[in-house]
């Protein structure tokens, strides 16, 4: 923990990419035990944010603590006590989910038998010990985010960042995710989690971090933030990109603002 009683701390961090800054000015405070939610659009810094706090990118200005650990001092104390999920699996599918977490196990430097007993335990934590020795490649999407969530644990986080863990779920694989995330913050662990969507942020985050261009705009409890939202939104999913025009066409007829396309996720949206 930082003297402040945080177990996450930025102030004033930038981070410069080419001519501009990915952060410019980030600060950002999270209490052990709880889940912070960084909400906010594509580009809006999100990554970066979780890549400097888990020390896999320098910054040039302001201060980061995570873990009761200077980020740019003492990144190999802090890496011991994270663990980092991002958006994209980091498991080899050709090998059964028992014998990546055993791979990754070995990875953070424990023996065989610690590290098959870890694997063991995490496998039967987020109820994947049916699927234990079945080839990942053969899981479904939820499953193989939560063989995801438990490589996350391997070393026993501290602090856990995750970086849009339900991105690209059906309901089902998302509902998945969630009970597992609110299973590990009831057992103590710091959530760090990125993501576009209100609705997750609201489901599981404790306080809502709002980011654009860099830096925090608002930061606030779920419930109040959305008080200041107001109006009522509709959106849809369509299941092929190729049918955004027509959804945007028909939802503009039921709303009374310009319809808003999110073509990375097949959305459209409407107040």
């Amino acid at each position: 923990m930082d003297v402040n009683g945080s177990a996450v701390l930025a102030e004033g961090v930038r981070k410069r990419y080419g001519d501009g800054y990915a952060l410019n000015g980030f600060d950002l405070s999270v209490p052990g035990g709880t889940v912070c939610g960084l909400l906010g659009p594509n580009g809006a810094g999100k990554t970066t944010a979780v890549r400097v706090l888990a020390t896999l990118l320098r910054y040039e200005e302001g201060r980061a603590v995570v873990a009761g650990h200077d980020v740019a001092r003492e990144a190999d104390r802090v890496r011991r006590r994270i663990g980092l999920v991002g958006q994209n699996p980091a498991v080899d599918e050709e090998l059964s989910g028992y014998r990546n977490l055993v791979m990754f196990g070995r990875l953070h430097r424990f023996g065989a038998r610690e590290a098959g007993l870890r694997a063991s335990r995490l496998l039967e934590r987020f109820q994947l010990e049916e699927a234990a020795d079945r080839p990942v490649g053969t899981y479904s999407g939820g499953m193989r985010r939560r063989l995801d969530l438990a490589v996350g644990m391997i070393p026993t986080p501290v602090v856990l960042f995750l970086d849009e863990p339900t991105v690209g779920l059906d309901p089902r694989g998302r509902n998945e995710v969630w009970r597992a995330i609110r299973e590990l913050v009831a057992d103590g662990t710091t959530v760090v989690l990125t993501t576009q969507y209100l609705d997750e942020a609201d489901q599981l985050a404790s306080r809502i971090n709002v980011i654009d261009a860099g830096r925090v705009i608002a930061e606030d409890s779920p419930e109040n933030l959305k008080s200041l939202v107001g109006d009522d939104r509709v959106e849809f999913v369509v299941h092929d990109a190729r049918q955004l025009g027509v959804a945007a066409a028909l939802v503009a007829r039921v709303g009374d603002g310009d319809p808003v396309v999110d073509g990375d996720n097949r959305r459209v949206g409407v107040r």
